[in-house]
């Protein structure tokens, strides 16, 4: 009996184990940072992406081809998180650390061959980004919120290499007034700056409203198109008579009930509307519906009203007008009403639209992008998000490093430095780390169809001379000063860029067991299980889950 296999696991599920487990998660993990590597830098190629049904993205963001990508292996999705986290906390470099975090994999399977443990790797890489942020941060230039050129040129370097690069001057100066007009006491929120995208026209075309844009119409034809110094009341409520809040049946027994009925109605309804008027409204925005004959009230008023206004638009309204969303139309007092300059309904792109400008210190902007086709737009959009973040990103921690490679370079010669002395097998971790993060000065090479061996030799030996902000050129090839150039990115680009790499990295690493079942009822509680059909064994591996097709890299 001793010498019979215990069967632990059942006959669906799948195990892989030691080298196995990890040189299979290496490799999915390098593929997903190979499939976005030829997009870096200004000379990167454009992915086409097609769905089932046939839609197309033509884009080169990093993260948008990820989240288009249909990924199913977990420690691929491991490398597409890393791409998310970038996004949602700088807007851009999401290309950059993937490909970092692929080549740090790439790295850690030479030394596992070489019998390093993943523990004592982890441990290197680790040392490494702690000592890569300190650097980075060493090697930062301040910048004041007050100069304009260089937050200008943050911009323009975000979107170089993205559709918009063609009129990236204008679109830059377009952004940086944009952020400047939402920054408040608390913070700058690049949800205050809407993006409305208009097919037709050309990209240089594009304009910055201070104010917004709602993409709707008036409601009645007989209201004017057009007001000027406007009141504009913001309701969240409906113009129209209130339902009994209790199932409620009514009889009538002849003519003259129902008339008085229809006109009680109307007098509910002619009374909201002379409150508007009262407390002077001139424009109405409305989250919810308005009644028909509330309308043609409105209408003989010489009131511009709207109706289901989306509740970011009602929010946006509120911080451009300095209005107050009100709840109950009784309630509406004059000192609620937003304040604008002009309020109309204009034709843009074949839609007609309702423009409120003209609004003093508007804290709520709309950037227009046009561009000839809806594929140029939607590219166009990404890179003025990715602008909008990295403008934010600077004013908030007022410091930013050259681009083209230079803090790549720099951070890789000081590493070989540092890993000469804390020695030890960890040094082998840190020296291969150094290697990695060559790989951005590398790519970009490529992609721009230079040599990138040639490349990186100028790049080194202009560093080991001492020149910090020295960086690869894509255009011309040579290694020119990057600060001079204006090739500025915010320094939480890079510093983001390498913590969160090393993290996936060092997670995929650890892992030395993969175990795939067939139907896992993942995140169960104990008081569920008795209702559950459960797995034998599953109990106690639940959260994986959908791990089934692990068999290739993606």
């Amino acid at each position: 009996m001793g010498n019979q296999p215990l069967i632990v696991l059942s006959e669906d599920s799948q195990r892989t184990t030691g080298r196995d487990a990890q040189s299979m998660n290496i490799t999915a993990g390098k593929a997903v940072a190979e499939a976005v590597r030829t997009t870096l830098g200004p000379k990167g190629m454009d992915k086409m992406l097609v769905d089932s049904t046939g839609n197309v993205v033509v884009t080169n963001d990093g993260v948008t081809i990820l989240d288009e990508m249909d990924i199913e292996h977990p420690a691929a999705n491991m490398i597409v998180e890393v791409a998310q986290t970038q996004e949602d906390e700088v807007g851009d470099g999401t290309t950059t650390a993937v490909v970092i975090a692929g080549e740090l994999l790439a790295k850690a399977e030479d030394l596992l061959e070489q019998d390093i443990h993943a523990t004592i790797l982890a441990q290197g890489y680790r040392q490494a980004a702690a000592k890569a942020k300190e650097l980075l941060e060493e090697m930062a230039i301040d910048v004041s919120e007050d100069d304009t050129e260089l937050l200008e040129q943050i911009a323009a370097t975000a979107m170089t290499g993205k559709g918009a690069e063609s009129a990236k001057e204008d679109l830059a100066e377009l952004v940086v007034q944009a952020v400047r007009a939402i920054a408040d006491e608390e913070g700058i929120d690049t949800d205050n700056v809407k993006v409305e995208k208009v097919v037709g026209g050309s990209i240089e075309e594009s304009e910055l409203i201070e104010g917004v844009i709602i993409n709707k119409e008036r409601v009645h034809d007989n209201m004017p198109y057009f007001k000027e110094d406007a009141n504009i009341a913001l309701l969240d409520t409906a113009i129209e008579v209130k339902e009994t809040e209790i199932d409620a049946e009514v009889n009538v027994t002849d003519p003259d009930q129902l008339q008085q009925f229809l006109d009680q109605e109307e007098k509910q309804l002619k009374e909201m509307v002379d409150k508007l008027v009262e407390v002077g409204a001139d424009v109405v925005f409305c989250q919810k519906g308005i009644d028909d004959m509330a309308q043609h009230y409105l209408a003989q008023e010489d009131i511009i009203a709207v109706r289901r206004a989306k509740k970011s638009d009602m929010k946006r309204l509120a911080r451009a007008t300095g209005g107050r969303v009100v709840s109950n139309i009784d309630d509406i007092e004059a000192d609620d009403l937003g304040f604008a300059g002009s309020v109309a309904e204009k034709d843009i792109g074949g839609d007609e639209r309702i423009f409120v400008e003209d609004v003093e210190q508007a804290k709520s902007v709309t950037l227009v992008l046009r561009g000839g086709t809806e594929h140029v737009v939607d590219e166009v959009e990404r890179a003025i998000e990715d602008a909008l973040g990295v403008v934010r990103v600077t004013l908030d921690d007022g410091k930013v490093l050259p681009g083209g490679g230079a803090p790549e370079t720099e951070l890789a010669l000081e590493l070989r430095d540092y890993a000469d002395s804390v020695g030890g097998r960890e040094q082998l971790a840190i020296e291969s780390f150094a290697d990695a993060i060559d790989v951005v000065p590398r790519m970009l090479a490529e992609n721009a169809g230079l040599d990138p061996i040639d490349s990186l030799v100028d790049l080194r030996s202009k560093h080991s001379g001492g020149q910090e902000t020295s960086g690869l050129d894509a255009y011309t090839g040579e290694v020119i000063d990057m600060e001079e150039e204006g090739v500025v990115e915010p320094l939480r680009v890079k510093t983001q860029a390498v913590e969160s790499a090393t993290e996936a990295a060092v997670m995929i690493l650890r892992i030395d067991d993969v175990i795939a079942a067939g139907d896992l009822k993942g995140g169960s509680s104990d008081d569920d299980d008795e209702d559950m059909d459960m797995p034998p064994g599953g109990g106690g591996m639940g959260g994986m889950g959908g791990m089934g097709g692990m068999g290739g890299a993606m």
